[in-house]
């Protein structure tokens, strides 16, 4: 039985194919009808999966060039973040954020929209600037940033529908250390006032929160360490500084998790939540997440909150981050800056699929869209309401998959259905 990271959901696919080289994709992919590749199966629904055939990209894990001209990276596609952060920084070099979890792969998180977070920070998907892809017939096609325009961001969040992506380039810049300072029991009321100022206040900032007692529970602010970068103080907003190493889910132990304290590391030992080596957030969990225009942030934070009594008794906690806008058509924040509001839930499926209609629901007002790797249950109709350029995308995938080669359930159901 294979499944996912969370082992929430169990793979349907009959054969799991591990190709080592770019010529084994190719004729993996030209003689097999149905497929799907797989990365690092951390999606928490059917997104990678096919009822026949999965293309992993587990062995496809090497930084294959540091172009110091240009200020690039390229990398096989299933490398994980990881997996060559440090060697970048050993170089130099730096990208320009990361996801809270470093376990996922390049390809995967890109294909989703997979953001990290700051108000300035686009997703993980804009530092791409160009990237190899084998197309239902087996051919090598390359796409760029300078070259390709409008069908690339098109391609770069592609949620695996066009092909196997192989190869990327992602955007780098100089290395940097930053700073984890953390408070507790931030006063709701002072995210109503002062909500621009606080997600400001750092070069990636993290709420988190149970909904319960018009609180905040803790404040993550990271922040680059510069010549002139001071202490925060013990006093933010109301919240207090912690004094002592915390887990987002307060009573768990934060082993795990990135050191805090104000104490400086490189980059990539600060951006995430959590450590490489150990297994990230929780283990046995479901995740769900939304995206609603960052000026309405207060008041969808504020809607939620009132149903704080039904969210709570599923919820191990919910994140709340900042994301910048970008230009890629199935992004969530496709020329829109964005909050992204992040549900870890305890792993009781029904129940949590009763509850996301109802937060659905709440958020509807402000024209919600989900994390296409994580669980939702708006409608198709919803969908392509939501998403402009979702008509544009469909013409792209006529002309890349004509035969439906790259079709599964979660595809027909939320892309191709109305």
């Amino acid at each position: 039985m294979r499944t996912n990271w969370a082992e929430n959901y169990q793979y349907q696919a009959k054969n799991l194919q591990q190709p080592k080289t770019v010529m084994e994709v190719q004729a993996l992919v030209k003689k097999t009808d149905q497929q799907k590749a797989l990365g690092s199966c951390h999606c928490f629904n059917d997104i990678a999966d096919n009822p026949a055939n999965q293309i992993s990209t587990e062995h496809f894990n090497k930084v294959i060039a540091i172009d110091e001209q240009n200020h690039t990276v390229t990398l096989e596609a299933g490398a994980r973040y990881g997996q060559f952060a440090q060697e970048l920084d050993d170089q130099g070099y730096a990208l320009h954020n990361l996801a809270s979890l470093p376990h996922i792969s390049v390809a995967g998180a890109c294909a989703t929209a997979t953001h990290g977070s700051g108000t300035n920070n686009g997703n993980l998907a804009t530092a791409v600037s160009a990237l190899e892809m084998v197309t239902p017939d087996g051919e090598l096609l390359t796409l760029s940033r300078d070259d390709d325009g409008e069908e690339f961001n098109g391609v770069v969040v592609g949620l695996g529908a066009l092909g196997i992506v192989t190869k990327m380039t992602l955007d780098l810049q100089p290395t940097y250390s930053v700073r984890q300072d953390l408070f507790q029991d931030l006063p709701l009321e002072a995210i109503k006032d002062n909500f621009e100022a606080i997600m400001s206040s750092g070069y990636s900032v993290s709420l988190f929160t149970d909904w319960q007692d018009q609180v905040i529970s803790q404040v993550w602010v990271k922040r680059k360490v510069e010549a002139n970068t001071q202490s925060i103080g013990t006093d933010f907003y109301g919240a207090k500084a912690a004094t002592q190493n915390l887990h987002p889910i307060t009573r768990l132990s934060p082993e795990n998790c990135t050191e805090q304290m104000g104490v400086a590391g490189p980059w990539y030992e600060r951006l995430p939540h959590f450590k490489m080596g150990f297994t990230p957030s929780s283990g046995q969990e479901l995740q769900s997440e939304y995206f609603i225009p960052r000026e309405n942030a207060v008041d969808a934070i504020l809607a939620l909150e009132k149903k704080g009594h039904l969210i709570y008794p599923q919820l191990m906690i919910s994140e709340i981050r900042c994301i910048a806008a970008d230009n890629f058509w199935m992004s969530p924040c496709y020329q829109k800056e964005c909050v992204a509001i992040h549900f870890t839930w305890k792993q009781n499926t029904p129940e949590v699929l009763q509850l996301l209609p109802m937060i659905e629901a709440e958020l509807a007002t402000f024209k919600v869209r989900p994390h296409w790797g994580k669980l939702f249950t708006l409608a198709p109709k919803v969908l392509h309401e939501r998403y402009e350029k979702l008509p544009d995308f469909l013409q792209l995938l006529k002309k890349y998959d004509p035969q439906g080669k790259f079709r599964n359930a979660y595809l027909d159901l939320n892309i191709y259905g109305h």
